[in-house]
């Protein structure tokens, strides 16, 4: 397999992961693996802009050949979600990235987002 591309078993087990974030957190996730065009920062802020409901919506970007992770978040979710937690989540992704582990690597980070994201419960608002 050459940088950037996934197997079939790639591609379900990070969609699977997707699936689980997005039940664990209430929010939606989207993954791009492929090369970043221009800016990775604005590619990925671009793509983010274009999913159907942005403002509920994180996107995981990996341009593995040229060792890049981009995370964007929207502005609900951010409410829940803090920049020190995506720093961490980040950090968890390119250790597993560095070793060769991409799918690992995007799982783990998806997990770890969606359970930072997930808003608090309330026992009791009395």
């Amino acid at each position: 397999m050459r940088a950037g591309e996934l197997s079939a078993a790639d591609r379900f087990s990070v969609e699977e992961a997707i699936r689980e974030a997005e039940q664990v957190s209430r929010y939606e996730f989207s993954v791009f693996v492929g090369r970043a065009e221009g800016d990775p920062r604005e590619f990925a802020t671009r793509l983010h802009a274009a999913l159907v409901a942005p403002e509920r919506s994180l996107l995981v970007l990996v341009d593995p050949l040229a060792h890049v992770l981009e995370i964007v978040t929207g502005s609900v979710v951010r409410r829940h979600l803090t920049d020190q937690e995506v720093e961490l989540s980040a950090a968890q992704m390119q250790s597993s990235f560095a070793v060769g582990d991409l799918v690992g690597g995007l799982r783990r980070g998806l997990q770890m987002l969606a359970d930072h994201a997930r808003a608090p419960h309330t026992l009791h608002t009395d």
